[in-house]
């Protein structure tokens, strides 16, 4: 058996996706109404393309036949869907308990650094 090449590989990988996601987005635009799930905004046929499915677990293979896990945004909400995701896995400081406090004192020796420079004449 020969190996693919990569090109062979890559256009197979975007052909499955192009197909499972038109199933399930297909099953999603006759299941709910065409408006964006967060900004309220209203599709039509001729502007539908913008409208697109969201996991809301992030699971592209978990499309329950009920559509439990889908739900319709515009390109840009569903864009910032995902940023947030993504931000959500880096943790903020606030909340972060393994970032310690600052121990670096820039000023520590200052005191001593400005009389001895009273000292000269």
């Amino acid at each position: 058996m020969s190996a693919k090449d990569p090109q062979t590989i890559v256009a197979e990988a975007r052909k499955a996706r192009e197909e499972r996601e038109q199933g399930y987005r297909a099953r999603a635009l006759k299941m709910y109404p065409w408006v964006c799930g967060r900004c309220a905004r209203e599709f039509n046929r001729t502007n539908l393309s913008q409208l697109t499915v969201h996991h809301r677990d992030h699971n592209h293979d978990n499309n329950p036949a009920d559509g439990s896990n889908w739900e319709l945004l515009c390109l840009y909400c569903h864009d910032n869907e995902h940023s947030r995701y993504v931000e959500s896995d880096y943790g903020s400081a606030e909340t972060d308990s393994s970032v310690g406090a600052a121990t670096h004192n820039p000023f520590a020796g200052l005191a001593d650094m400005l009389k001895k420079g009273a000292d000269k004449p």
